[in-house]
């Protein structure tokens, strides 16, 4: 039998779907998942208990009632695209039917553990200001490891990352990462855990969904950021960790501090010290300036008072000195012409003597001795005489 072409075998296949009529317009119902957007066109899954279908739909009015986790009835066409040898089903028409059987489980355990207190704030642990390593659980083959690691040591090269090998999905993946979590809590090393793993559909990401993992994170002693699926993806671990990041890449990068960043903070710290300092020093300096041409001029003019004091006084002083000296002088001048007017030679020179006898005055003639002789005292000399009895 002679061997067919890729593309005549797809040809051969699609004409069989578009040659049955029985699947034209017809109606399947399922849950949502996996919704994805590309400009107009939605594409997503259904499925139910055991199989799965993808999706397309070019129809934006029905964009609202696609929604991740939605039971809805849609109706249209399979689609065999040959180019690509993969079957889609064309949609034309969406209507809601209910709440899909994940989420109504997730909704439930949400609605749960909110009563009990594991989503409040006030069991939320701060981040540390500063975190040297950080501890990952999650699959070392999923490229998330490789992002968390790029993110965060092209910020910051010192920062180490030790990884918790995991599953992220399937049986099983739930109970490995709440093992994983009670393991490093108790990591003395570990500054921050993150729990990680890529984008998905809400059964691919039912693992984070799960009782054990929330009560592990709600238990764990190191502040714990989940860091689960696509920015749109909320999983219960989100409610109950410490900190949410919207991707696993901005998990590295909220942990991590640009080494550039901080060099360039650090440089500004230093020049707006600098600056600051300058600024400070000139103040004083100006104020220093001020305060010493203050004191000087305080100081002349202290001076230039005690000058003027002390030169009145001195003027004073000299004056009262003159007034002491002159009044001395006079009364010198005075006390002067007393004892020359007392001086017994002056007495003499007009006309008077003196009389002496053996070295006492004799002032009157009761006062002579007639038995010796007396001297007679003139201003240029004296005389001896004898004096004679009266008969």
């Amino acid at each position: 039998m002679q061997a067919i072409s890729v593309t005549q075998l797809n040809g051969y296949i699609k004409n069989i779907f578009d040659n049955e009529e029985l699947l034209h317009n017809i109606s399947v119902v399922g849950e949502v998942f996996g919704v994805s957007f590309t400009r107009n066109v939605v594409y997503f899954s259904l499925k139910d208990e055991n199989s799965t279908m993808p999706c397309v739909c070019f129809y934006p009015a029905y964009a609202d009632k696609i929604k991740e986790g939605e039971l809805v009835t849609i109706t249209g066409s399979p689609n065999f695209y040959t180019k690509a040898g993969k079957l889609n089903f064309n949609v034309i028409k969406v209507e809601t039917v209910g709440i899909g059987k994940l989420f109504e489980e997730f909704l439930k355990l949400k609605e749960k553990l909110e009563k009990e207190g594991l989503f409040d704030q006030l069991h939320k642990k701060p981040l540390p200001k500063e975190i040297k390593r950080i501890g990952v659980i999650t699959s070392r083959e999923g490229a998330v490891i490789q992002d968390i690691k790029n993110v965060a040591w092209r910020r910051d090269p010192s920062v180490d990352i030790v990884l918790y090998n995991t599953k992220v999905q399937g049986n099983g993946a739930d109970k490995e990462i709440a093992m994983a979590i009670e393991k490093m809590s108790n990591y003395k090393d570990i500054d921050v855990i993150v729990v990680a793993r890529g984008g998905g559909s809400m059964e691919d990401l039912s693992a984070y969904n799960s009782e054990i993992i929330a009560r592990a994170t709600y238990n764990c002693i190191k502040p714990i950021v989940s860091a689960v699926g696509h920015e749109t993806d909320f999983t219960i671990i989100d409610f109950v960790s410490d900190l949410r990041a919207p991707t696993p890449s901005a998990a590295a990068e909220i942990l991590t501090i640009d080494i550039k960043e901080k060099k360039e903070n650090t440089l500004a710290l230093i020049e707006n010290f600098n600056r600051s300092m300058i600024i400070y020093l000139n103040d004083h300096l100006y104020n220093w300036q001020n305060n010493t041409v203050s004191l000087v001029n305080k100081f002349e003019k202290m001076l230039l008072k005690e000058n003027t004091t002390l030169n009145n006084r001195l003027s004073r002083l000299s004056h009262s000195s003159e007034n002491f000296l002159n009044e001395k002088i006079y009364q010198l001048g005075i006390n002067e012409n007393n004892i020359k007017r007392l001086d017994p030679r002056q007495i003499l020179k007009q006309g008077y003597a003196k009389i002496e006898q053996k070295n006492k005055n004799i002032n009157a003639k009761s006062d002579l001795s007639f038995e010796d002789n007396f001297s007679i005292i003139f201003s240029d000399g004296q005389i001896e005489a004898k004096p004679i009895k009266e008969e």
